[in-house]
């Protein structure tokens, strides 16, 4: 489409488990507007347990990406606040 409007919401676990979701997220970046760093639990050294965050976020760097990357926590476990804020320790730790 060749318009600086349109791109894409690379989003880390909006994937279906058949589908690669590290081998998505590459396909996805070189279009990328914004990135959702959505996360579903953490273990006791603060890693994200479902999905690979420092693959992910080395994936986003190898794009040239420098724009916002938003936090979304749909686990279980944590509060919503204690899942958010894991997050952000992390991205802050990766990036």
């Amino acid at each position: 489409m060749n318009n600086p409007r349109l791109g894409t919401l690379p989003d880390f676990g909006n994937f279906p488990p058949e589908i690669d979701r590290y081998d998505s997220i590459t396909t996805l970046m070189p279009y990328a507007k914004a990135v959702s760093a959505k996360c579903y639990d953490f273990g006791r050294d603060g890693e994200e347990t479902t999905i690979d965050f420092a693959r992910m976020i080395d994936i986003v760097r190898s794009a040239g990406y420098q724009g916002y990357v938003g936090i979304e926590f749909e686990g279980g476990r944590l509060s919503e606040r204690d899942g958010i804020l894991a997050a952000k320790a992390l991205l802050e730790k990766l990036i």
